[in-house]
Protein backbone atom coordinates (compact mmCIF):
# COMPACT_ATOMS: atom_id res chain seq x y z
CA UNK A 1 0.00 0.00 0.00
CA UNK A 2 1.07 3.98 -0.72
CA UNK A 3 2.26 5.28 2.13
CA UNK A 4 1.59 9.57 2.81
CA UNK A 5 5.04 11.35 2.50
CA UNK A 6 3.84 13.82 4.82
CA UNK A 7 4.28 10.66 7.74
CA UNK A 8 7.98 10.28 6.20
CA UNK A 9 6.84 7.03 3.82
CA UNK A 10 7.63 6.13 0.07
CA UNK A 11 4.44 7.53 -2.18
CA UNK A 12 4.43 4.84 -4.58
CA UNK A 13 1.75 5.74 -7.19
CA UNK A 14 4.14 7.06 -9.48
CA UNK A 15 6.11 3.87 -9.42
CA UNK A 16 3.11 1.48 -9.88
CA UNK A 17 1.99 3.70 -12.74
CA UNK A 18 5.10 3.54 -14.23
CA UNK A 19 5.54 -0.49 -13.72
CA UNK A 20 1.84 -0.55 -15.39
CA UNK A 21 2.63 1.07 -18.28
CA UNK A 22 5.76 -1.35 -18.62
CA UNK A 23 3.70 -4.18 -18.83
CA UNK A 24 1.31 -2.78 -21.04
CA UNK A 25 3.69 -1.69 -23.58
CA UNK A 26 5.06 -5.44 -23.24
CA UNK A 27 1.40 -6.63 -23.66
CA UNK A 28 1.94 -8.63 -20.30
CA UNK A 29 -1.22 -6.92 -18.91
CA UNK A 30 -3.43 -9.23 -18.26
CA UNK A 31 -6.98 -8.07 -19.82
CA UNK A 32 -10.28 -8.99 -18.58
CA UNK A 33 -12.99 -10.31 -20.82
CA UNK A 34 -16.31 -8.95 -20.98
CA UNK A 35 -18.83 -10.54 -22.34
CA UNK A 36 -21.81 -9.22 -25.27
CA UNK A 37 -24.85 -8.87 -24.67
CA UNK A 38 -26.20 -12.06 -26.00
CA UNK A 39 -23.91 -14.05 -23.99
CA UNK A 40 -24.88 -12.01 -20.89
CA UNK A 41 -28.77 -12.67 -21.99
CA UNK A 42 -27.98 -17.00 -22.73
CA UNK A 43 -25.86 -17.10 -19.13
CA UNK A 44 -29.66 -15.48 -17.78
CA UNK A 45 -31.06 -18.43 -18.96
CA UNK A 46 -28.70 -20.70 -18.33
CA UNK A 47 -28.36 -19.93 -14.50
CA UNK A 48 -31.93 -19.28 -13.80
CA UNK A 49 -32.40 -22.78 -15.23
CA UNK A 50 -29.75 -24.39 -12.91
CA UNK A 51 -31.91 -22.35 -10.01
CA UNK A 52 -34.92 -24.52 -10.77
CA UNK A 53 -33.14 -27.23 -11.00
CA UNK A 54 -31.56 -27.00 -7.43
CA UNK A 55 -34.74 -25.74 -5.75
CA UNK A 56 -36.57 -28.82 -7.49
CA UNK A 57 -33.41 -31.25 -6.35
CA UNK A 58 -33.91 -29.38 -2.67
CA UNK A 59 -38.08 -30.23 -2.68
CA UNK A 60 -37.79 -34.26 -4.08
CA UNK A 61 -34.91 -34.12 -1.08
CA UNK A 62 -38.09 -33.46 1.48
CA UNK A 63 -39.88 -35.99 -0.46
CA UNK A 64 -37.73 -38.62 0.81
CA UNK A 65 -37.37 -37.22 3.90
CA UNK A 66 -40.85 -36.90 4.98
CA UNK A 67 -41.69 -40.85 3.70
CA UNK A 68 -38.41 -41.45 6.17
CA UNK A 69 -40.10 -39.88 9.00
CA UNK A 70 -43.09 -41.98 8.68
CA UNK A 71 -40.98 -45.06 8.32
CA UNK A 72 -41.78 -45.86 4.43
CA UNK A 73 -39.48 -46.82 1.76
CA UNK A 74 -40.98 -46.97 -1.74
CA UNK A 75 -39.07 -49.37 -4.55
CA UNK A 76 -39.05 -46.67 -7.29
CA UNK A 77 -36.03 -46.23 -9.55
CA UNK A 78 -37.36 -43.03 -10.31
CA UNK A 79 -39.79 -41.67 -7.52
CA UNK A 80 -40.84 -38.63 -9.70
CA UNK A 81 -41.66 -40.65 -12.52
CA UNK A 82 -44.90 -42.23 -13.38
CA UNK A 83 -43.94 -45.23 -12.04
CA UNK A 84 -43.67 -43.76 -8.86
CA UNK A 85 -46.20 -41.14 -8.65
CA UNK A 86 -48.56 -43.92 -8.72
CA UNK A 87 -46.86 -45.91 -5.70
CA UNK A 88 -46.77 -42.12 -3.89
CA UNK A 89 -50.73 -41.99 -4.68
CA UNK A 90 -50.68 -45.78 -2.87
CA UNK A 91 -49.02 -44.82 0.36
CA UNK A 92 -50.37 -44.52 3.09
CA UNK A 93 -49.77 -40.96 4.31
CA UNK A 94 -51.69 -39.06 6.82
CA UNK A 95 -52.20 -35.85 8.20
CA UNK A 96 -49.11 -33.28 7.89
CA UNK A 97 -47.04 -35.62 6.08
CA UNK A 98 -49.69 -36.56 3.42
CA UNK A 99 -50.29 -32.63 3.21
CA UNK A 100 -46.78 -31.50 3.20
CA UNK A 101 -45.91 -34.22 0.32
CA UNK A 102 -48.61 -32.91 -1.87
CA UNK A 103 -47.40 -29.64 -1.42
CA UNK A 104 -44.12 -31.17 -2.27
CA UNK A 105 -45.42 -32.64 -5.64
CA UNK A 106 -47.46 -29.46 -6.94
CA UNK A 107 -44.06 -27.81 -6.32
CA UNK A 108 -41.93 -29.74 -8.08
CA UNK A 109 -44.56 -30.10 -11.39
CA UNK A 110 -44.56 -26.43 -11.52
CA UNK A 111 -40.68 -26.06 -11.40
CA UNK A 112 -40.80 -28.82 -13.98
CA UNK A 113 -42.75 -26.74 -16.39
CA UNK A 114 -40.80 -23.73 -15.67
CA UNK A 115 -37.51 -25.62 -16.38
CA UNK A 116 -39.09 -27.41 -19.44
CA UNK A 117 -39.25 -23.69 -20.84
CA UNK A 118 -36.60 -22.27 -19.77
CA UNK A 119 -34.71 -24.99 -21.58
CA UNK A 120 -36.58 -25.05 -24.71
CA UNK A 121 -35.56 -20.93 -24.98
CA UNK A 122 -31.83 -22.39 -24.45
CA UNK A 123 -32.03 -24.83 -27.34
CA UNK A 124 -33.71 -21.92 -29.49
CA UNK A 125 -31.22 -19.14 -28.63
CA UNK A 126 -28.22 -22.47 -29.82
CA UNK A 127 -29.62 -23.66 -32.77
CA UNK A 128 -27.53 -22.60 -35.39
CA UNK A 129 -24.87 -22.84 -33.00
CA UNK A 130 -21.86 -25.32 -34.17
CA UNK A 131 -19.82 -25.60 -31.33
CA UNK A 132 -22.62 -26.57 -29.11
CA UNK A 133 -23.57 -29.16 -31.44
CA UNK A 134 -20.36 -30.38 -31.68
CA UNK A 135 -19.83 -31.04 -27.56
CA UNK A 136 -22.70 -33.14 -27.84
CA UNK A 137 -20.91 -35.76 -29.50
CA UNK A 138 -18.64 -36.05 -26.89
CA UNK A 139 -19.74 -39.04 -24.46
CA UNK A 140 -21.84 -37.54 -21.20
CA UNK A 141 -22.91 -34.17 -22.88
CA UNK A 142 -26.15 -33.21 -23.30
CA UNK A 143 -28.02 -30.05 -24.24
CA UNK A 144 -28.33 -29.02 -20.84
CA UNK A 145 -23.93 -29.69 -20.50
CA UNK A 146 -23.35 -28.58 -23.94
CA UNK A 147 -25.62 -24.96 -23.09
CA UNK A 148 -23.60 -24.12 -19.66
CA UNK A 149 -20.32 -24.46 -21.52
CA UNK A 150 -21.32 -22.46 -24.18
CA UNK A 151 -22.77 -19.71 -22.37
CA UNK A 152 -19.98 -19.49 -19.36
CA UNK A 153 -17.54 -19.85 -21.73
CA UNK A 154 -18.38 -17.53 -23.91
CA UNK A 155 -15.98 -16.76 -26.71
CA UNK A 156 -13.52 -19.46 -26.68
CA UNK A 157 -10.65 -18.16 -28.41
CA UNK A 158 -10.15 -15.36 -26.24
CA UNK A 159 -8.18 -18.55 -24.38
CA UNK A 160 -4.76 -19.12 -26.49
CA UNK A 161 -5.22 -22.83 -25.53
CA UNK A 162 -7.05 -25.60 -23.70
CA UNK A 163 -4.62 -24.84 -20.75
CA UNK A 164 -5.75 -21.37 -20.35
CA UNK A 165 -9.41 -22.52 -20.02
CA UNK A 166 -8.74 -25.08 -17.61
CA UNK A 167 -6.88 -22.82 -15.43
CA UNK A 168 -9.67 -20.48 -15.99
CA UNK A 169 -11.91 -23.24 -15.06
CA UNK A 170 -10.36 -23.81 -11.78
CA UNK A 171 -9.46 -26.97 -12.83
CA UNK A 172 -5.20 -26.67 -12.53
CA UNK A 173 -3.79 -27.11 -9.17
CA UNK A 174 -1.98 -23.90 -7.15
CA UNK A 175 1.66 -24.31 -7.36
CA UNK A 176 3.90 -23.18 -4.05
CA UNK A 177 7.25 -22.42 -4.93
CA UNK A 178 10.37 -22.00 -2.54
CA UNK A 179 13.83 -21.61 -3.77
CA UNK A 180 14.33 -24.42 -5.87
CA UNK A 181 11.15 -26.22 -4.66
CA UNK A 182 7.89 -26.28 -6.74
CA UNK A 183 5.39 -28.19 -4.58
CA UNK A 184 1.17 -28.66 -6.20
CA UNK A 185 -1.75 -28.13 -4.13
CA UNK A 186 -5.22 -28.56 -4.69
CA UNK A 187 -6.98 -27.00 -7.55
CA UNK A 188 -7.81 -23.66 -7.59
CA UNK A 189 -11.71 -23.86 -8.28
CA UNK A 190 -11.30 -20.32 -9.76
CA UNK A 191 -13.74 -19.34 -12.56
CA UNK A 192 -17.20 -20.64 -13.20
CA UNK A 193 -18.53 -23.34 -10.74
CA UNK A 194 -20.87 -23.99 -13.31
CA UNK A 195 -18.29 -25.34 -16.13
CA UNK A 196 -16.81 -27.21 -12.90
CA UNK A 197 -19.83 -29.08 -12.26
CA UNK A 198 -20.50 -30.06 -15.82
CA UNK A 199 -17.33 -31.27 -16.60
CA UNK A 200 -17.13 -33.07 -13.52
CA UNK A 201 -20.91 -34.21 -14.10
CA UNK A 202 -19.72 -35.12 -17.95
CA UNK A 203 -17.00 -37.24 -17.24
CA UNK A 204 -19.23 -39.21 -14.19
CA UNK A 205 -22.20 -40.07 -16.34
CA UNK A 206 -20.27 -41.25 -19.50
CA UNK A 207 -16.74 -40.58 -20.97
CA UNK A 208 -14.30 -41.32 -24.20
CA UNK A 209 -12.71 -44.33 -24.25
CA UNK A 210 -9.34 -42.94 -24.01
CA UNK A 211 -10.06 -40.58 -21.31
CA UNK A 212 -11.79 -43.76 -19.58
CA UNK A 213 -8.02 -45.85 -19.92
CA UNK A 214 -5.94 -42.81 -19.05
CA UNK A 215 -8.41 -42.63 -15.80
CA UNK A 216 -7.40 -46.10 -15.11
CA UNK A 217 -3.73 -45.58 -15.73
CA UNK A 218 -3.67 -42.69 -13.07
CA UNK A 219 -6.03 -44.00 -10.72
CA UNK A 220 -3.33 -46.68 -10.50
CA UNK A 221 -0.74 -44.25 -8.83
CA UNK A 222 -2.45 -41.32 -7.96
CA UNK A 223 -6.45 -42.29 -6.26
CA UNK A 224 -9.88 -41.20 -7.70
CA UNK A 225 -9.61 -37.95 -6.78
CA UNK A 226 -6.52 -37.00 -8.67
CA UNK A 227 -7.90 -38.78 -11.28
CA UNK A 228 -11.37 -37.29 -11.51
CA UNK A 229 -9.83 -33.96 -11.86
CA UNK A 230 -7.36 -35.05 -14.60
CA UNK A 231 -10.14 -37.03 -16.84
CA UNK A 232 -12.50 -33.35 -16.06
CA UNK A 233 -9.31 -31.67 -17.67
CA UNK A 234 -9.00 -33.78 -20.78
CA UNK A 235 -12.54 -33.58 -21.14
CA UNK A 236 -12.42 -29.84 -21.08
CA UNK A 237 -9.44 -30.06 -23.74
CA UNK A 238 -11.93 -31.60 -25.81
CA UNK A 239 -14.98 -28.75 -25.46
CA UNK A 240 -11.94 -26.38 -25.92
CA UNK A 241 -11.48 -27.97 -29.74
CA UNK A 242 -15.00 -28.66 -30.25
CA UNK A 243 -16.18 -24.70 -29.26
CA UNK A 244 -13.18 -23.41 -31.52
CA UNK A 245 -13.73 -25.73 -34.52
CA UNK A 246 -16.70 -26.98 -34.65
CA UNK A 247 -16.23 -30.02 -34.51
CA UNK A 248 -13.89 -32.81 -32.59
CA UNK A 249 -11.29 -34.42 -34.80
CA UNK A 250 -10.04 -37.30 -31.79
CA UNK A 251 -13.92 -38.50 -32.01
CA UNK A 252 -13.09 -38.46 -35.55
CA UNK A 253 -10.15 -40.16 -36.03
CA UNK A 254 -11.03 -42.39 -32.87
CA UNK A 255 -13.96 -43.70 -35.30
CA UNK A 256 -11.97 -44.22 -38.30
CA UNK A 257 -10.20 -46.61 -36.13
Amino acid sequence: MSKDSDTGGVKNDVRDASDLADLLRMHRLPEAWIAPPPVRELRELVRYRAKLVAIRSGFKAQVHAVLGKAGLLIAASDLFGVEGRQQLQKTPLAGPYAQRVASLLHLIDVLDAEEAVFAGRISEQLREHDGYRAIQALPGVGPILAAIFVAEIGDVTRFAGPEGLCSWAGLTPRHYESDAVVHRGHITKQGSKLVRWATVEAIQRKTTAKIAADRIRIEARRGKNITKIAAARKLLTLVYYGLRDGHIRALTRSGAA
